[in-house]
């Protein structure tokens, strides 16, 4: 007997499953906010170099006299030809300062102050650290960071929670964020000096990414395996619902609270009642099945079956216990987690695979997502606008996957991305520049590359959870959302660096890129309407699709490692010879 034989008597969608799963759908409001606050509280507002008269004197300089020390387009071209012409302009002023001596070209000079705009922001870190133009860096170094962090918590904690559970996991992750929190919004003090400030700080964000990969990773996969394969689906799709309705909380708060350092400090306090869900979530009586803590996985199955008023069939339980350690016995000299992924040589080509999906979307997801602010003139409209495109994207994958199988559906979600991301070049090149319509263009297709890149980031998280085994689940998500945080950073860096030579040269990259990911996803097997595979073999006799000639994949074998002594091999043969 097979778990999910044996679920569906104790019930797979219940009473106990919809409590619980909604309960795991308000903890994934929490990552969202940790990540985007840097949308807001490092906001880079309008601003212009601060002149030497307003330095001095401290007073209102007429605007036809500042317009003066705006360098010119010839001036830029000249001296500053390796970043655009807007950006030189804010940048740089012309050290002609005289306004009698018009037409005199002399070299630009770096601006070391600046003015910025209030209309949206009354102060961001940028502004009170000057994160801008030479010293963008210092902000790219901030998400680089964080972003790091993503990738050391995807891998520290996935692991984890395959040895010890998704349930103890989380608990260790709520507390992470509040104290995180809390240094973000209280350790940057003007009396530390810039340095201390900026490394605590730093420091802060390095741990809320840690804690929010191990808060999304494990809910998530909690969310998966707490269901039947028919709610697999579901499941998985809703839960991004509130991912998106994390931000627009967000939103809320960013709204009425203009100041970086009030606003850390609120969404601090926001994350204290989360450290009480420990107490709700349940462990996974999947994972307790793979792991033979078989007492354990009874005492929650009873819970389910009662909850749900369904009757705990003792007998059917004990075939599935005694079935699953046969099953234990045949593939105990495999070995679990890491080592169990790469013995199979199936398993590490799917592994490789999935985390090339994962660093694309992570490249395009976020290299779109942080840019949502430049779509109109009112940040907040625009992060509005971005976040219920979210929510409507996940409708529409929601929709599709129930009828399309999950290669094609992603597929399709790609190539629209790759579609209206390469459309950039030729609106650039023929609407007048700075036009209302060039602008509306724009915007529509900011929109829709952001629907197709939530749609696709969707669908793969649906489809690696898919892919990988019960017993290695969680490493596989969290090895893949590693490697996915690389490309986190580089669209960090794209939008930050590449958009200095052009303001977007980063779309037509992640274009590029999302070709490759079409290029690969042909490899992979098809899951659709397929059982959730409990370990590597399940996953073998799926097979890769390019090694097959039919529309349906052939199993691929298995590769002997070099620990199949003879010794080994009879073990298996007996192993087999008992499950028979």
């Amino acid at each position: 007997m097979q778990f999910d034989d044996f679920y569906k008597i104790v019930g797979v969608f219940g009473r106990y499953q919809k409590v619980k799963y909604l309960m795991i759908c308000l903890t994934y409001m929490l990552p969202p906010i940790m990540v985007y606050t840097w949308v807001f509280t490092a906001a880079t507002p309008s601003f212009r170099c601060q002149t030497l008269v307003e330095e001095t004197f401290d007073v209102e300089i007429p605007k036809d006299i500042l317009n003066r020390y705006i360098p010119s387009e010839s001036q830029c071209r000249q001296y500053k030809s390796q970043i655009s012409i807007s950006e030189c302009q804010r940048c740089y002023q012309n050290t002609n300062r005289s306004i009698f001596n018009e037409g005199i070209e002399r070299p630009l000079e770096s601006c070391n102050r600046f003015v910025f705009d209030r209309t949206y922001y009354q102060s961001t870190l940028v502004e009170e650290w000057s994160m801008v133009c030479n010293q963008v860096s210092l902000k790219s170094f901030v998400q680089t960071i964080f972003f790091f962090g993503y990738m050391i918590g995807s891998l520290v904690f996935g692991v984890l929670s395959d040895r010890y559970g998704r349930r103890p996991i989380m608990g260790i992750s709520f507390c992470i964020i509040s104290v995180a929190s809390f240094i973000c919004a209280l350790a940057p003090q003007e009396n530390l000096g810039f340095q201390m400030s900026y490394a605590l700080f730093i420091l802060g964000r390095f741990l809320l990414a840690c804690a929010s990969r191990g808060v999304a990773l494990t809910g998530f996969v909690i969310g998966v395996e707490i269901v039947g394969p028919e709610q697999r689906l579901f499941t998985g799709i809703v839960v991004q619902y509130f991912f998106a309705i994390g931000q627009l909380l967000l939103l809320a708060f960013a709204f009425v609270i203009r100041t970086w350092r009030l606003l850390h400090m609120a969404l601090a306090i926001l994350s204290v009642p989360f450290l009480f869900f420990y107490f709700i979530l349940p462990e996974s009586p999947r994972w307790l099945i793979s792991k033979g803590y078989y007492d354990e996985a009874e005492k929650i199955l009873r819970q389910i079956a009662k909850t749900n008023n369904n009757n705990f069939d003792s007998i059917a339980y004990q075939r599935l216990v005694t079935e699953e350690k046969k099953k234990d016995a045949a593939v105990a000299v495999k070995g679990h987690g890491l080592k169990h992924l790469l013995k199979s040589k199936v398993m590490c080509i799917i592994s490789i695979n999935m985390s090339i999906q994962w660093f694309v979307q992570n490249l395009v997801y976020y290299g779109v997502s942080q840019s949502t602010g430049a779509w109109l003139v009112n940040p907040y409209i625009s992060f509005g606008a971005g976040a219920v495109i979210e929510i409507f994207a996940y409708f529409i994958a929601h929709c599709v996957l129930r009828r399309w199988s999950r290669k094609t559906t992603y597929s399709s979600f790609v190539i629209g991305f790759v579609i209206f991301a390469f459309l950039v070049v030729p609106i650039q090149m023929l609407t007048i520049k700075g036009s209302s319509g060039q602008h509306a263009l724009m915007f529509i297709v900011h929109v829709t590359m952001k629907f197709f890149a939530t749609g696709s980031y969707a669908i793969i998280y649906i489809y690696a959870n898919e892919l990988f085994p019960t017993n290695a689940r969680n490493t596989g998500i969290g090895i893949c959302s590693m490697i996915a945080r690389i490309g986190a950073i580089v669209g960090t860096l794209s939008n930050d660096h590449l958009s200095r030579v052009w303001l977007h040269f980063p779309i037509v990259v992640f274009g590029f890129t999302s070709i490759l990911a079409v290029a690969f996803i042909a490899i992979c097997p098809e899951t659709f309407n397929k059982p959730l595979p409990q370990t590597i073999e399940d996953v073998e006799e799926m097979g890769l699709s390019f090694l097959c000639t039919n529309s349906k994949p052939l199993p691929c074998p298995r590769v002997e490692d070099d620990d199949d002594t003879a010794e080994n091999k009879l073990l298996n043969k007996q192993s087999k010879n008992n499950i028979v």
